[in-house]
């Protein structure tokens, strides 16, 4: 936790910048989606305003709370927001926070040193799209109370309704249904967020209550990034303890943990001011080139890179290696790609860890002398798997192997048209269902590569051995962009890959191996919006009394609703797989475009999709059964079950 540092804020430290109007029209600019995730970014950044409390060394705890009534409430015991007149007008300073967009304690740099959060701005836009919003603020021994609605529509003054010996702020939020797809909030992405703040901040206590279920999670740690690090490779096998990197350059502030182990794959989170960056930015390329320095510069003075040999880079040293690069920048450095913070884009931050990065973890490395070995060992392993891979993506692009590469697409029926953006590929689960998927197509924009068995899992595979893969070889032909660190999404040949298997257990099974090979190797495609899952239905229900009257019924509620409120009779076909249809009820049910459903695929939180491969695809079959049992609904309503008879 940050030392305080200055005690002076109160109405001076408010600065107005704009107004709030076109928050309503396009909230999709300030929350980046009206979607589950949009409705979440909601809390983040009422959460965000608490914890740079904490940072600035004024809050200890923070409490969120999902209401029965479906608002949420978040409570930190901070300082507690400036009360008084603002300036020159006749309107409280909370009242100004909370409704006009750009005002807020991090403007005028006496309020808050470091934020991740824009204090005026997340605040104002989340009242903005909120029904009803309340504040409570506990400060100067009086409790306060100011309240909106209608997207930020004043409907009580602030008002003193108490005293107190507290201090702090308490937040309630109602997000409105007319702006959101969906306000349901769900308490495990809540609770997965809120675990890793407190991880990023050693010292702070957070709760969280679901009023609608009854449950409750705390969450404190001492050594928080060292137990971060420790919960990314948990059930992997450890070639380093969690090394810690602390210092300071630039103005910035840095800390970083890392370690490597025997595992395939490389997981690095960064965090600005507390803030995740999804997409990295300066901080984590910064820390990757003073890893790569530190690296190659003992691998040359120790002899085990040779002179005649190229430098390690970034590709080589990705395997096994698990990182959380953290930094806090002051509010007149920072700077974020977009509303949402994705990625950072101050350049003093990649000078600032890249230096403490080289400099510490190069003194690391003359203590460790034995495991330094072995760290640039795998990097130079890595590398001949990455010239296997790169031989792989050189087969589909030189003349001379075209042979071999129509060898290896002899499965592939292709799509006549010419146009990448509009055709398909559809991966098919079995020969049966792939000869009714080829005749049933259009063949115009979509081809169809039948898959034999179960894929390999990538998970568990070095990449060099996946590449021996025959059916792994075929995918990554037809896709034709290469794999790993050679992958190029421009070179792909689909604008949709879709995966197209049996809706039962060896179905899903097949699609997670697909889907852990796509997440390993072609993230971009993913990233990208062109991965899908085809949702064929799971029965047809026939007329009794008339057998040209029939209804495909995609999921159990709605065969449910049907059988409830009809009152023709019908025999219900339960489809086993997709080798059951024909070519024709194939095409209408699941790959014509203007009748079927496909379910996109995105990476909303790339540390919850790092841990659900590592659990569903790893060796912990105990983790993995948990992880099943919570997640994945295997028993029918008791309604339902009724119907079914």
């Amino acid at each position: 936790m940050s030392e305080k540092k200055d005690l002076s804020y109160n109405e001076d430290s408010i600065q107005v910048l704009e107004g709030l109007d076109a928050v309503r029209k396009r909230p999709g600019m300030y929350i980046g989606s009206t979607d589950s995730r949009g409705l979440h970014h909601l809390v983040w950044e009422i959460v965000d305003n608490s914890i740079d409390e904490a940072l600035a060394g004024f809050a200890t705890e923070i409490q969120v709370v999902l209401e029965k009534n479906g608002s949420v409430t978040v409570a930190d015991n901070g300082r507690g927001v400036p009360t008084g007149q603002y300036r020159d007008t006749n309107q409280s300073t909370p009242e100004i926070i909370f409704s006009v967009l750009h005002a807020g304690g991090k403007f005028g740099g006496s309020g808050y040193k470091t934020s991740g959060g824009l204090h005026g701005v997340g605040s104002s836009v989340v009242n903005a799209l909120s029904k009803k919003f309340k504040v409570q603020i506990n400060r100067d021994n009086q409790v306060f109370l100011i309240k909106f609605e209608k997207g930020g529509k004043l409907s009580q003054p602030l008002t003193v309704i108490g005293q107190t010996k507290t201090t702090g702020t308490k937040v309630n939020f109602l997000p409105d249904e007319e702006i959101f797809s969906t306000t349901k909030f769900s308490f495990s992405t809540i609770s997965e967020r809120l675990k890793e703040s407190a991880l990023l901040n050693s010292g702070l206590k957070i709760k969280l209550r679901d009023e609608r279920s009854d449950k409750e999670v705390e969450y404190f740690f001492e050594d928080g990034l060292i137990e971060f690090v420790k919960e990314l490779t948990e059930g992997q096998k450890p070639i380093t303890n969690p090394i810690l990197i602390r210092g300071a350059a630039e103005e910035i502030e840095i800390e970083i943990c890392l370690r490597y182990t025997e595992d395939y794959n490389e997981t690095i989170l960064g965090f600005a001011n507390n803030v995740k960056t999804t997409d990295g930015g300066t901080h984590v390329s910064g820390f990757r080139t003073g890893l790569i320095k530190a690296l190659n510069e003992y691998g040359r003075a120790s002899n085990l890179i040779k002179e005649k040999d190229r430098k390690l880079d970034s590709t080589d040293i990705k395997e096994g290696l698990s990182a959380i690069v953290t930094v806090k920048i002051p509010e007149n450095l920072i700077q974020y790609e977009g509303q949402t913070k994705g990625k950072l884009g101050t350049s003093e931050a990649k000078t600032a860890t890249e230096s403490i990065t080289n400099q510490h973890f190069s003194f690391w490395l003359q203590e460790n002398k034995t495991i330094a070995v072995m760290i640039i060992e795998k990097a130079l392993l890595a590398r001949r798997a990455r010239e296997e891979a790169r031989k792989a993506r050189q087969a589909i692009r030189d003349s001379k192997n075209k042979s071999k590469t129509r060898g290896m697409l002899g499965k592939l029926t292709p799509a006549q048209g010419k146009d990448k953006n509009r055709n398909e590929l559809f991966l098919v689960e079995g020969d049966s269902a792939g000869g009714s998927a080829k005749s049933g197509r259009d063949r115009t924009f979509q081809a169809i590569l039948p898959l034999r068995g179960k894929v390999i899992n990538a998970e568990k595979t070095k990449l060099i051995d996946l590449l021996k893969n025959e059916e792994i070889n075929t995918i990554i032909t037809a896709i034709g962009a290469g794999i790993g660190s050679d992958f190029d999404i421009d070179d792909v040949n689909y604008g949709k890959v879709v995966i197209m298997t049996d809706a039962d257990t060896d179905g899903a099974h097949i699609q997670v191996l697909l889907l852990t090979f796509f997440f390993r190797y072609m993230k971009e495609l993913i990233q990208n919006h062109k991965v899908y899952l085809a949702l064929p239905p799971l029965y047809k229900l026939t007329s009794t009394s008339k057998r040209s009257d029939f209804y495909y019924v995609w999921d159990e509620q709605e065969l449910a609703k049907i059988l409830k409120t009809s009152k023709t009779k019908y025999e219900i076909q339960r489809y086993k797989g997709l080798g059951e249809m024909n070519a024709e009820q194939l095409w209408e049910t699941t790959m014509d475009p203007q009748k079927r459903k496909l379910i996109l695929l995105t990476i909303e939180d790339a540390l919850a999709a790092e841990k659900a491969f590592r659990t569903l695809m790893g060796d912990d079959a105990e983790k993995r059964k948990d992880w099943i049992e919570e997640n994945v609904k295997f028993t029918l309503e008791d309604e339902q079950i009724e119907l079914l008879k």
